[in-house]
Formats: C-alpha cells, structure tokens, sequence
C-alpha cells in the first residue's frame, strides 16, 4: 500500500529527510534494485564464456543492456507524467531483476541478448525514476543531502553485490545468482509499492511573450551533462582495465589488489558524494566544488600515468584511487543538483533523464574508446588520454562560470518575472 503523499508546502515545513513520506522505502527500493543488477554485472560475461560463447557475445551482453537502457531514460519522463512513478519503479525492479531467470533457459546468443535488453529497460527506467522522485519527495533545502543518501545506498549495495555474484557462481552454480537477482529485485519491487503515489508534474506551457527571457533546456544543462560524461569515461576505463593492470605488474597480489583499489574508489565517490550533497544545501546552491572535484580526479588519473611510468609500488594506487573516486563522487552530485537548480521543478524527470544519459554514456564511451587507446598506445597512453579529456571538462567548467553567470531557467523565473514589472519611473506608454 503506497505511503500518503504530502503537498509540496508540507514537505517544505519538514526537518528532516528522513520525515518525508516515501524517502527511506525509496532508498531500500533503489539499493535492492542495484543490487540485484550488480549480482549479475560481472557474472553473465563469465556465464556466456563458460557456456561456449565467445568474447564477442560476452561483451554483446553487457552492450546491448547499455543500449536498452539508454533508450529506456530518454523516454522515462513522459512515462513518469503519464503513469505515474510507483508504478514505473514497480515494473522497473521486476524487469531488472526476474528476466535473469530466463538464463536458466538456455545460454543461446538470442536468448541472452533478449534478457539482456528487458533487464536493460528495467535500469534505465528505475535511474531516472530515483533521482527524479528524491526530489519530489524532500524539502528543497535538504535536496544535496537526500542525493547524496542515495548515492551511499547505492555505493553500498554495488560493494556488497558485485563480488557476491562470482563468489556464489563458482561452489553453487550460476543459477543461484540468478534466482538472487531475481529475489532481490521482487524486494525492491515491493518497497516501491510503498511510495507515494504521484506523478511527475506536467511540463508548462512555453509562453510567447517577448518580454521573457527563455533559455533553451540544453544550454542550461550541457555543461554539467558534459562535464560528468569527461569524469564518467574515466571511470569506464578505471573499471575496466586497471584491474589488469595491476595483475600484470603485480602478479602475486595484483588480482587481489585490483579488487581493493575498485572498491576503495567506490568508497571515497560514496563518501565525498554525501559530504558535497550536505556542503551544497548548507550554501544553499550547489556547483561550488565542481572545480575542485575536477582537479582531483584529474590529479588521480595522473598518479596513475606517472606509477605506470616509473614502476612504482602498486600501493600508490590506493591514493590515486582516493583523488579519482572523491571527485568522480563529488561531479556525480554536483552536475545532478546544479541540473536541478537551473531547471523548473516541472523538469526533474527530464534532468535525471539528462543526467543518467550522460552518466551511462560516458562509462560506457570510457571503456570502448579507451579500450582502443589501450590497445594502440598501452595504458599508459589510455589513462593520460582520460586525463586530457577530465581537463577539457575543467575548461568546461571555467567557461560556464564566466560565460553563464546571468543564466536563467527558462521561463517561471524570478529574472524574468521582473522583467515584466515596469518601473514606476518609467513613462507610461
């Protein structure tokens, strides 16, 4: 039964996060929601090449989700108008989760691929969903604190998930991570019956009157859309070959410490994530540490370059790890508030469709167009071309400070509500 909802002006009144309706169900659906996709990340891959497939099929699985789900963000929105959230976040923890047992079937190119693509439309529509909803459900001067909770339970679950499902595959079968997966994502299906049952508010109307001063969407929100793909490519080439770069350097420990150095950069994006959420609520705009979060995982990708150079001890991974994770978690924040900021809240959908896009987009770009890098120059000619591109979304950065500083939403603002106030000054006409 879904919780009653409040009036936006009784959200307002509240203290606390934590006393608005539907905000702790939210975070349970959301971290057993990515759970269950991080059980079944890195297993299906091994599946598919265990089962005869080859690599193609192996890398096909994980595209073809990525692909589904991208498709699935750009039309959320109007499914949130439409239908309403809870049951989009219903319909989106089943299929995320529950089309996994259809790998108990067969292990058929088509068979995957297929299951592969509905557990792709179930992510893409709970992503944009969850952003979307915390800020329908929160005050909004608790709104960088409330994204930054949900990026914890997230964080939290994907450090939990991801080494369970390989750790269950090999003494129990795949089938037991895939009957989890499913179980997991019925929980997060079930919790998301107890949110409030509301719908995103329709779009307004685009007035035509030539006193206002209108701003189209995507210029208010390109640069931060861009400068979070320039952090996110990184991450995509951080996930996916720095574990074998360490193995190949360290053999004796490498694999081992591959999976230390992913999970202590998870934990520092959590961490700084929360932390920037709280910093922006409490300056009462968000953005201020943008900067900062750039030049600090730019400053990570470099120690990686610079270890690979010189042959130092792998340990050094550990900081580098610490610089690139707080300000990969610290841009994740920053871009989706300051998406919030500069849009009408009629458009939240649309900024966490926006966001997640270019959030998904950049991992996925990280590891493919980087991937190339590695095999043409070797890594370290892959990790100094992430950090070229992190500098580019620093320029970005600067740019949009000094380019943008008198920018506006697009219509409903305050500019330009007193653009259409004449002075009484002014002559009469």
């Amino acid at each position: 039964m879904a919780t009653q909802r409040l009036s936006r002006e009784e959200i307002e009144k509240l203290d606390s996060i934590w006393k608005a309706p539907g905000f702790i169900p939210t975070l349970i659906a959301v971290a057993s929601a990515f759970g269950a996709w991080s059980l079944l990340l890195p297993v299906l891959p091994v599946a598919v090449l265990d089962s005869g497939g080859d690599a193609t099929l192996a890398g096909a699985t994980t595209g073809v989700f990525m692909l589904a789900t991208v498709l699935t963000q750009i039309v959320t929105p109007r499914l949130l108008r439409g239908v309403g959230y809870t049951p989009v976040m219903v319909v989106a923890a089943f299929l995320l989760g529950v089309p996994a047992l259809g790998h108990m079937i067969s292990m058929n190119a088509a068979v995957v691929l297929f299951f592969s693509a509905l557990r792709g439309v179930g992510f893409g529509a709970i992503t944009v969903a969850e952003s979307a909803l915390v800020a329908e459900l929160v005050p909004s001067r608790f709104l960088g604190k409330a994204t930054g909770m949900l990026g914890v339970f997230v964080g939290v679950a994907q450090m939990v998930f991801l080494p369970i499902g390989l750790a269950m595959a090999e003494p129990f079968g795949y089938n037991s991570v895939y009957i989890l997966a499913a179980v997991i994502a019925l929980v997060a299906a079930v919790m998301c019956l107890r949110i409030p049952n509301l719908r995103a508010a329709p779009a307004e109307p685009r007035h035509s009157s030539s006193s206002e001063n209108h701003v189209p969407m995507w210029k208010l929100v390109l640069v931060p859309a861009l400068t979070l793909t320039t952090i996110s490519m990184g991450y995509g080439l951080i996930t996916s070959f720095l574990p074998a770069l360490i193995r190949e350097s360290d053999v004796a420990t490498g694999a081992a410490l591959g999976g230390v150095i992913l999970s202590i950069t998870g934990a520092a994006s959590m961490i700084v994530r929360y932390v920037v959420g709280v910093v922006a609520d409490k300056r009462g705009e968000p953005g201020t540490l943008m900067l900062p979060a750039q030049i600090s995982a730019f400053l990570g990708l470099l120690l990686i370059v610079v270890i690979i150079l010189t042959g130092a001890s792998m340990w050094w991974m550990v900081l580098a790890a610490i610089l690139y994770g707080g300000g990969f978690g610290a841009v994740q924040n920053e871009s989706l508030l300051t998406m919030f900021h500069r849009l009408p809240r009629s458009k939240v959908s649309e900024a966490s469709a926006t966001w997640n896009i270019f959030f998904d987009g950049g991992t996925g770009l990280g590891s493919t167009v980087l991937g190339f890098v590695v095999a043409i120059s070797g890594y370290p000619g892959a990790f100094t071309a992430g950090a070229v591109i992190v500098v580019f979304g620093i320029v970005m950065t600067l740019l949009d400070r000094f380019i943008g500083a008198h920018r506006v939403t697009e219509y409903n603002n305050i500019k330009t509500r007193l653009q259409q106030v004449r002075r009484p000054s002014d002559p009469p006409k």
